[in-house]
C-alpha cells in the first residue's frame, strides 16, 4: 500500500466517523437509552457523530408520548371499572 492509498483510506475513515446520524438512529438510540440496552458500536457513533441537541429533543418527546400513554391507559382502566 502506497502512502496516497493510506491517505485515501485514512479520509474515508475520518469522514464515516464524522457522519451524522440518521432520525432513525437518533429514534433507535433513544429507545435504547429508555430501556438500558445500547451496542459499544451505535454509543460511539451517538456521542462522535450526534448533536446532543437532536438527543435532547428526542428524549423529552419520547418521555411526554411515553407519560401520556400511561395516563391515558390507566383513564381507560378506571373509567371501565364503573
Amino acid at each position: 500500500m502506497d502512502r496516497e492509498e493510506r491517505k485515501e483510506r485514512k479520509e474515508k475513515d475520518e469522514n464515516r466517523e464524522k457522519k451524522r446520524p440518521s432520525f432513525g438512529q437518533v429514534v433507535l438510540s433513544t429507545l435504547a437509552a429508555a430501556i438500558g440496552v445500547q451496542s459499544n458500536k451505535n454509543r460511539e457513533r451517538d456521542f462522535k457523530g450526534g448533536s446532543i441537541k437532536a438527543y435532547v429533543a428526542a428524549g423529552i418527546i419520547f418521555t411526554a408520548l411515553f407519560v401520556l400513554t400511561l395516563v391515558l391507559i390507566v383513564k381507560t382502566v378506571l373509567g371501565n371499572m364503573g
